[in-house]
């Protein structure tokens, strides 16, 4: 599975993709937030923890830079759902050339050194597109590309990093399984009666 480092930035590449990018989601239409909104969003999609603490200015310019990010992201987890994994490696590819992604070691305020990649003059938007972009390649390139998934729910295109030991999942979240169980439900109580 994954490292704790890589698994948190998979975690922000999910978040990204499903706040920043239009679809479905739970059923519904979806439209990813536009202006001050999507500040809001890249806020609330990458905590205020470790390296996303540090330079964090998201105004406008950089959240506008991250839906771009996000939606790129969105095609490698797309692309991994239809078996498409020389696609997913291209688009990944691309992702890592576009953030500069660069592996290096930073220690902060007399902590221990952490592997970020991105430099330390890097604004936040090139440095969480960075860090999601490498940890997309390790996932595609180490094996576990089967682990990124895009939900199988009716009406939802939400993505998701499976971390089940049995690699079964198929939902974004519970909302959604149990969406398509009760459905499944329904229906079979219909053909039967």
């Amino acid at each position: 599975m994954f490292d704790s480092h890589v698994a948190v930035l998979l975690d922000h590449a999910v978040a990204l993709v499903n706040a920043l990018t239009d679809g479905e989601a739970r059923g519904r239409d979806y439209l990813a937030p536009r202006g001050p909104e999507r500040v809001a969003a890249v806020d609330a999609a990458v905590p205020h923890t470790g390296t996303a603490a540090l330079a964090r200015a998201i105004d406008t310019e950089q959240a506008d830079r991250l839906a771009v990010t996000a939606r790129s992201m969105r095609e490698v987890f797309r692309a991994v759902q239809e078996g498409r994994v020389d696609a997913a490696a291209e688009v990944v590819n691309d992702l890592l050339r576009d953030t500069a992604a660069r592996p290096r070691l930073d220690r902060a305020g007399g902590e221990d050194w952490n592997l970020h990649f991105h430099g330390p003059d890097d604004s936040f938007a090139a440095g969480v597109g960075a860090g999601c972009a490498t940890a997309l390649a390790l996932a595609v390139g180490g094996g576990l590309a089967s682990r990124l998934g895009v939900c199988q729910a009716h009406r939802c295109d939400r993505v998701y990093v499976d971390n089940s030991r049995n690699a079964a999942r198929q939902f974004c979240s519970t909302a959604c399984q149990n969406r398509t169980k009760a459905a499944t439900f329904r229906a079979r109580r219909n053909a039967a009666g």
